[in-house]
């Protein structure tokens, strides 16, 4: 028997597996797909989240940036980061320095899916595997989260994301964040070369129609070619009754997300599968529940806060004059990213 099962091997599924490393327990990542796993998501890296990826000693190559740039029309509004630079990084390339930074701290790897979770005494068994204890990183639609009971409705409108990259030389090194009347366009170098371009917004959803919407973006990548398919994801909104059940912890996107539209997806991630693990360690899984609400706080209440918003077009229309008029207030936002 292992002391950790990780269901799903994305970044903070392998982060969950680095930390167990780190802790001195045994640690298995169950995952059906093979290879370098991608995902639509805008591939920025927060300060925070880069720190954590060089204490795990993964230092992935890519691209920095140095702040954010909100964008409206004519209007503009940017913070830089106070606390070093993020890093724009494809995902495929983030998944392959992870996955081979765990495989030679000595993380075995099982090819699987979860679909059910027996929890008996002392151990829980999961994908055929028996381990003291089960964490579930299996991303937006959860099974562990679903086999455990912790499934709950997300309430509210649903929002998707849509992302593809161009082969260009970025002009900034800022991540651009174009606010169009119904969607957010956001665009991150990832490369010295390339440039991930994500479209966050309800249904209808199109890549097309919000670069002709954006005629300073469309300029820019005129000419460019596609570096990537169109890879969308969604529905974004995601809720869970508690983050433990027994001997199981749900961490990352299975944990609960609210939306992508501040980037801190992999930053609290990271956090969690810290936490999670050091639970574990005390052999009291239900402390991760606390702490996955101090970790959560400032996203939860940022990111919802945004949102609400971002769904009325009256106050949608003054996100980019407040952060242009309260540049002070708009860094300091920043900064808690």
């Amino acid at each position: 028997m292992i002391d950790v099962l990780v269901a799903g091997g994305g970044p903070v599924g392998l982060a969950t597996a680095l930390y167990a490393r780190r802790a001195g327990l045994s640690v298995a990542v169950i995952e059906p797909r093979a290879g370098d796993i991608d995902k639509a998501c805008g591939e920025g890296l927060m300060p925070e989240a880069v720190a954590r990826l060089a204490d795990l000693g993964v230092d992935p190559p890519g691209r920095p940036f140095l702040g954010i740039r909100y964008l409206d029309g004519t209007r503009s509004a940017e913070a830089r980061f106070s606390h070093g630079p993020g890093r724009g990084v494809r995902r495929t390339v983030l998944h392959q320095a992870l996955r081979r930074r765990a495989e030679a701290a000595g993380v075995a790897f099982v090819t699987g899916r979860v679909t059910s979770v027996v929890a008996t005494g002392a151990c829980v068994e999961a994908g055929g595997i028996t381990a003291r204890y089960l964490v579930g990183a299996d991303g937006l639609h959860s099974s562990v989260r679903a086999a455990t009971g912790l499934e709950r409705a997300a309430r509210g409108p649903q929002r998707f994301g849509v992302r593809q990259h161009f082969r260009v030389e970025p002009w900034t090194d800022l991540v651009e964040v174009y606010w169009l009347p119904d969607v957010e366009v956001y665009v991150t170098p990832v490369a010295d070369d390339v440039v991930g371009i994500a479209v966050l917004g309800g249904r209808p959803l199109s890549l097309d129609r919000a670069l002709a919407a954006t005629p300073a973006l469309q300029r820019r990548i005129e000419g460019a070619a596609p570096a990537s398919d169109e890879r969308g994801a969604g529905p974004l909104r995601q809720s869970s009754s508690a983050r433990t059940a027994g001997r199981t912890l749900l961490v990352g996107d299975a944990a609960g997300y609210v939306d992508a539209l501040t980037g801190e997806g992999l930053r609290i991630g990271f956090a969690q599968a810290q936490a999670a693990v050091e639970a574990i360690g005390r052999d009291d899984p239900h402390s991760y529940e606390g702490e996955w609400l101090r970790i959560t706080r400032s996203y939860r209440y940022l990111t919802g806060t945004l949102i609400r918003v971002a769904q009325r077009p009256a106050l949608r229309r003054l996100v980019v004059p407040a952060a242009r008029t309260v540049p002070g207030a708009f860094a300091r936002v920043v900064d808690l990213l």
